[in-house]
């Protein structure tokens, strides 16, 4: 009997357009995923694919945003907490997923993660508002405002838990798939600008640190860690989006047989 699968679908802002890529060279391949977490622009991705929707036609609309379509300017920054709101993007995802879908509705199990500012540190979201879930997920701090949910205060899921691979393995999967879109996020980039970039840079920072730790302490249930290689692209800048589709696509391609080897067989396979 084959094994299930779970895959675990890290942040990337612009460069999770990989994830897209990534998750149509498996829709290729006739691999479908058993149990998917996302944190940040891979719980958009994630909440998409689990909702039924191909990559192909999410492709299609991906390559064409601007960030006019996804983010609109807070008359009271300071005050709302984020440069911008998320309001247009929640729009254009309820297209595709719903404005009141929950997560018992998708048909494939879903989780996704987010920062809680109150205490809770990382909150893994799987129920009520599968919208609001992934908007918290993905509301960078600083940039996007906080979305508040009872008692909490939630941001994007990346300060603490990049790659959600232990949420996916605690879901059911045998097997777990890590796709990082990151990677090293400080040492191929140039000195920071201005402010914004300084704080940007400062967070980037902690999560790759944090994310290297992680990864080292959970190796065990981790069967495969994938890395797009997508440069110098920056994570915060829509555009050079077809190339990270391209990127991911091409990992993907690489690696469906030894995704399906893990699936059919109890033997190791090496990275």
């Amino acid at each position: 009997m084959r094994k299930t699968l779970g895959i675990a679908l890290g942040a990337g802002g612009s460069r999770g357009v990989a994830h897209v890529g990534f998750l149509r060279a498996l829709e290729e391949a006739g691999i479908q995923a058993d149990f998917v977490a996302g944190c940040s622009m891979g719980s958009i991705v994630g909440a998409l694919y689990c909702a039924g929707i191909s990559m192909e036609e999410v492709r299609e609309r991906v390559l064409k945003l601007r960030l006019s379509q996804i983010a609109s300017l807070n008359i009271n920054a300071m005050r709302q907490n984020g440069v911008f709101n998320m309001n247009k993007a929640r729009k254009l995802l309820a297209e595709y997923i719903g404005a009141e879908t929950r997560f018992q509705d998708l048909k494939t199990p879903f989780r996704c993660v987010a920062t809680d500012l109150n205490g809770k540190g990382t909150v893994v979201l799987s129920e009520g508002n599968v919208l609001d879930s992934i908007v918290a997920s993905s509301s960078v701090p600083g940039v996007f405002t906080p979305v508040t949910m009872g008692d909490m205060m939630l941001l994007d899921g990346g300060v603490l838990e990049r790659v959600p691979a232990k949420v996916v393995k605690r879901m059911g999967a045998d097997v777990v798939v890590a796709v990082d879109v990151l990677g090293d996020l400080v040492g191929s980039r140039p000195a920071p600008k201005n402010l914004i970039e300084t704080f940007l840079r400062y967070i980037d920072t902690i999560d790759t640190q944090t994310t290297r730790s992680k990864r080292r302490s959970r190796m065990g249930h981790i069967d495969l860690w994938l890395e797009p290689d997508l440069g110098t692209m920056d994570q915060y800048q829509v555009k050079n989006l077809a190339t990270a589709y391209e990127k991911g696509y091409e990992t993907g391609k690489e690696n469906v047989e030894k995704i399906r080897a893990l699936l059919e067989s109890d033997a190791a396979v090496e990275e």
